[in-house]
């Protein structure tokens, strides 16, 4: 009878293995299509100008509308999945994205392939989600700072494949191809997930308790708000954009309010005062700001400053997305070998001496003055990203663990948001004035200036993210402390 149990415990471990393997392959596939859905779009936009006869400022909405989707549909959709179950919501997710994509790749209008993708968003805000919240229910505790390198990986690859991809396809197929080639992959991806995910989540709230209307219609129109503020305007800060901005402060002030007086609040408002929680969605805020000037500035730089040609550009600039890209798996066996705080303090560390490399802009160095500097910020990156992922993820219990990973996600998007418009206004004030340089004119040594200057604010909110590290890894260490002592005294 021992026996039997043992071999049936023997055999049942390679499944179990392979189970977690397809399972983790389903989530990787998931996170790689709705990066995708961000990057492979933009590549199209002056294709969808001529076939739509329309201006850029109406083109524009379609990757504006995915964006706001995403950032305002993402914690509901987390606390849906905690309510009633992540596989039934994931699967659902990419399903609507997949779907979506036919009707983005067929629409007949610009106003009804625009439509489609703030469809095709919410099926993205609905896997971005969930997938690291799955990550506990696939792998073991000692895997996980590996499974979320894993997925950062993949999201980077997503990013970095999509204007390649985009423009390979519009080339040879036209811009219908962006959004169908979505199509193989979402249906691979759903079979894949139908197959592997755990049947039931292990959460104590599944098809229980009431989900905060109020509060996430609130959430939504804040956040719609404050996109809005720093992206219509075309880098032009008016009226309207002010208007925004104190729309989404008091929307912040009411949402605070209300989750305070409800009885099952979206965000419980004593989490976000934990070490782990607060501090970890500060910093990945900081971080994307920080990550979004390699994007908005050093293009100017390197064509400016350094004098490259387009073609040049484009490959410099890969460097970075290759280095996180390659980065995220070693990040993952770092995290998993030396622990979260420590290995997110190292990141944050290092983050910030490359910012600090980027802000000397050594153009005498030439292409070298980029991608050393580069390099270093984008490892820093990598270590951070994954390290804090796991942190949040580990310190969370399982029925919140939908509504924390659509957190996390949301403060990504908004630092990424914040940092195009307050980087570019930094870099365009240092370069050319308040009312920014003319990219025809800029000459070398305006580019370096407003380098110098925009990676000296990024380093100095680098060195920010560091102390609330610092300040986290104390905490934690104090809490710790106390519980052994409580612990020994019994």
């Amino acid at each position: 009878m021992a026996v039997a149990e043992q071999d049936r415990e023997f055999t049942s471990a390679p499944q179990h293995i392979r189970s977690a393997g397809l399972a983790l392959a389903s989530l990787s596939l998931a996170t790689l299509l709705s990066s995708l859905g961000t990057s492979i779009a933009s590549v199209g936009l002056p294709s969808l100008m001529q076939a739509f006869d329309s201006s850029f400022q109406a083109v524009q909405w379609v990757i504006l509308a995915y964006l706001l989707a995403i950032t305002t549909l993402i914690v509901g959709a987390g606390r849906l999945a905690d309510m009633f179950g992540r596989r039934p919501l994931l699967l659902g997710g990419i399903a609507l994205f997949t779907l979506a994509s036919v009707v983005c790749g067929m629409a007949p209008t610009l106003w009804l392939l625009i439509a489609a993708r703030a469809v095709q968003g919410l099926g993205a805000a609905l896997m971005m989600a969930l997938t690291l919240a799955f990550v506990a229910e696939t792998v073991s505790k000692e895997r996980t700072g590996s499974a979320m390198g894993l997925l950062g990986a993949m999201s980077a690859i997503g990013t970095t494949l999509g204007p390649s991809l985009g423009g390979l396809l519009i080339a040879g197929l036209g811009w219908r191809a962006i959004f169908l080639v979505n199509v193989p992959l979402g249906l691979v991806t759903f079979a894949l997930a139908w197959r592997a995910l755990p049947a039931r989540s292990r959460t104590t709230e599944t098809g229980r308790g009431r989900f905060d209307v109020i509060g996430t219609a609130l959430l939504a129109l804040t956040l719609g708000a404050y996109a809005l503020a720093l992206t219509l305007g075309k880098g032009n800060f008016g009226m309207l954009n002010l208007g925004l901005l104190v729309a989404a402060g008091m929307g912040v002030i009411v949402f605070a309010i209300a989750q305070a007086k409800a009885e099952a609040p979206l965000i419980r408002p004593a989490s976000l005062r934990g070490p782990r929680l607060g501090a970890g969605l500060a910093m990945s805020l900081i971080v994307a700001t920080v990550m979004m000037a390699t994007l908005v500035v050093a293009p100017f730089y390197l064509s400016r400053g350094l004098g490259l040609d387009a073609t040049l550009v484009g490959m410099v600039l890969s460097t970075g997305p290759l280095v996180s890209t390659l980065s995220a798996l070693l990040a993952g066996r770092l995290t998993d070998r030396f622990g979260t705080v420590r290995m997110m303090a190292a990141g944050l560390a290092i983050l910030a001496a490359g910012t600090f490399l980027l802000s000397l802009a050594l153009t005498g160095l030439g292409i070298a003055s980029y991608v050393v500097p580069i390099t270093v910020t984008c490892f820093g990156y990598a270590l951070f990203q994954t390290s804090n992922n796991a942190a949040v993820m580990a310190g969370v219990s399982a029925n919140e663990r939908g509504v924390v990973s659509g957190l996390l996600n949301l403060s990504r998007n908004l630092g990424l948001i914040t940092g195009a418009s307050l980087m570019g206004a930094i870099f365009a004030v240092a370069a050319g004035g308040p009312q920014g340089p003319d990219q025809g004119v800029l000459s070398a040594a305006s580019a370096a200036r407003g380098m110098q200057v925009t990676f000296q604010t990024a380093t100095a909110l680098g060195l920010c993210a560091l102390l609330l590290a610092l300040m986290s890894l104390r905490a934690v260490s104090r809490a710790e402390a106390k519980v052994t002592e409580i612990r020994s005294g019994r």
